[in-house]
C-alpha cells in the first residue's frame, strides 16, 4: 500500500492538523465576531460586492496557487479561476487517491462564519476586520486541509477492507457508509486529544492558570459538532464516487 495511506502515517498527519486548528483558533478568539467582516460589499468601493474575509482569502488564494499550493492532492481551494502557478512542477509520489471532484469548502466556509465563529468568539465589534480576516483565512485553510483529508482515510479503509464497503456503495447507501467509518473510540481519542491540548496551549505561560485564550471544551465541540462529521461526509462522497467509475 502507498506509504501516504497507511494509517499510521494518516494518523500522524491528523495529530499534526489538530496543533494547527487549535493555534487557528485560538488566534481567532481573541478578536470579536466582528459580522461587517463577513458582510459582501462593506467595502464596495474598494473591492466591490465581495467580504473583507472572502477578499482576504481569494488573494491570498491566488499567491498560493502560483506558488504550487493546489497541485497537492491533499489541498483544495475555496476558489476557481486561480492564476497558474510560477513555480517548475515538482516531481512528486503518486497520487494514491481515485479522480474526483469532490470540494466541500462552500459548506466548510458557510459553517465556519456562521456556526463556528459565533461559538468561540465574543459578540460585538471591535473593528479588527483586517486581522479577523488574516486569522479566518488561517482558519479556513487548516479546516479545509483536515476536513478534506477524509479522502486519504476513506481510501485507506477500502483497500483494506473492500468487500465491507462494495454494497453500500452498489446501492448508494450513506447512512451505511457512514456506519462503517465510523469509529466512536478513535473519535473518543481524538477528543480527548484536543481537549489537553487546548487546555496546554491556551494558557498564557507564565500567567494566571485559570484564565485561558479560548474555552478548551468548545474547541472541542468544533470538532465533534463540525470537523468530525464533515470529515465523514468527504470520506461517504469519496467512497460513493467508486461507483461511479466502475
Amino acid at each position: 500500500m502507498n506509504e501516504q495511506l497507511l494509517l499510521s502515517n494518516i494518523r500522524s498527519v491528523l495529530i499534526r492538523q489538530e496543533e494547527t486548528i487549535i493555534f487557528a483558533l485560538i488566534e481567532r478568539a481573541q478578536f470579536r465576531r466582528n459580522p461587517v467582516a463577513y458582510q459582501a460589499g462593506a467595502l464596495r468601493e474598494a473591492i466591490g460586492e465581495e467580504s473583507i474575509v472572502g477578499y482576504m482569502l481569494r488573494e491570498t488564494e491566488k499567491t498560493h496557487a502560483r506558488m504550487r499550493r493546489y497541485l497537492s492532492p491533499d489541498e483544495h481551494p475555496f476558489y476557481v479561476g486561480l492564476p497558474a502557478p510560477v513555480l517548475p512542477p515538482l516531481r512528486m509520489d503518486e497520487n494514491p487517491l481515485r479522480p474526483n471532484q469532490i470540494n466541500i469548502n462552500p459548506n466548510i466556509r458557510t459553517t465556519y462564519e456562521q456556526e463556528v465563529v459565533p461559538y468561540i468568539c465574543a459578540s460585538g465589534d471591535d473593528g479588527q476586520y483586517g486581522s479577523t480576516a488574516v486569522c479566518d483565512v488561517q482558519s479556513l485553510q487548516s479546516l479545509s486541509r483536515r476536513i478534506h483529508y477524509g479522502k486519504f482515510v476513506a481510501e485507506s479503509k477500502y483497500r483494506m477492507q473492500p468487500a465491507r464497503y462494495d454494497a453500500a456503495i452498489a446501492a448508494g447507501d450513506r447512512e451505511a457508509l457512514t456506519r462503517e467509518i465510523t469509529d466512536a473510540e478513535v473519535e473518543t481519542h481524538v477528543l480527548e486529544r484536543v481537549r489537553l491540548k487546548s487546555q496546554t496551549y491556551g494558557q498564557d505561560t507564565g500567567g494566571d492558570a485559570t484564565q485561558s485564550k479560548i474555552d478548551p471544551e468548545r474547541v472541542v465541540d468544533v470538532y465533534a459538532r463540525w470537523i468530525i462529521p464533515l470529515t465523514k461526509e468527504v470520506q461517504v462522497l469519496y467512497l460513493l464516487a467508486r461507483n461511479e467509475r466502475q
